[in-house]
């Protein structure tokens, strides 16, 4: 059965890394000693080394230990093996493209949805869609397709941000570019707020968090879903 945590971020303003999604990652690895970490995606270019010390030490205050894929000699196997597994966020380009690379898309799909436990943010958790194709993401890298892990029927666009009505700013919203995805794409596209997660249990999704997202279907009028909102259905 699956068990996914999806989050927007990792981080919310004024906090600590994953400090805000500890209770329930607490719950949701309760029965792993040790975690894959996967870092290809490499927020402002840190390494992998960097990067997998500090998902260790938001870990260890729920005493779960963490290590990074690039550690093992062999990605399939580490992902194979995994007790729980967490992607974090970052350049979702290089983050595909790194998978793909190392032949593990198709495998860590598997592996998730035969039940090892997941947590994604931000880049971890736009994979989790059917494309990453409503990324928000700089500088492009190009990788081999954008299909991604399909662990959810839709996709997703973390960091959803609200037009400001006061800005004089004429670039495009998030809504607009959301919108100009469904002029080519008909895959339902989940705008989810800083602080928000998906909850998948089995074929349940649940989202959680104190905040709505905004749901964008093709030639619909997008809506707003409220905390505890049943996604199960939507494709």
């Amino acid at each position: 059965m699956k068990s996914i945590i999806i989050a927007s971020t990792s981080t919310l303003h004024g906090g600590n890394y994953l400090e805000y999604l500890l209770p329930t990652l607490k719950t949701h690895f309760k029965n792993c000693k040790t975690i894959l970490f996967i870092p290809y995606a490499r927020p402002g270019g840190i390494s992998h080394d960097e990067y997998t010390q500090k998902a260790a030490e938001a870990f260890n205050s729920i005493n779960v230990n963490v290590k990074g894929i690039h550690e093992f000699e062999n990605s399939q196997d580490a992902v194979k093996n995994a007790e729980g597994i967490f992607t974090g966020g970052g350049n979702t380009f290089l983050l595909v493209t790194q998978l793909y690379k190392n032949n593990i898309m198709q495998l860590l799909s598997e592996t998730v949805k035969n039940g090892t436990p997941y947590l994604g943010s931000s880049a971890g958790s736009n994979i989790c869609g059917l494309s990453m194709q409503t990324t928000n993401d700089m500088p492009i890298i190009y990788p081999p397709s954008f299909q991604t892990l399909g662990l959810i029927p839709f996709n997703l666009n973390p960091h959803y941000l609200d037009a400001d009505l006061q800005s004089k700013h004429m670039g495009e919203t998030r809504e607009t570019r959301i919108k100009e995805f469904h002029a080519f794409n008909s895959i339902p596209v989940l705008g989810l707020r800083e602080g928000s997660w998906l909850e998948v249990k089995g074929e349940k999704i649940t989202l959680k968090g104190a905040l709505s997202a905004r749901l964008f279907q093709q030639n619909q009028e997008a809506q707003e879903l409220e905390p505890e909102s049943d996604l199960s259905d939507l494709k």
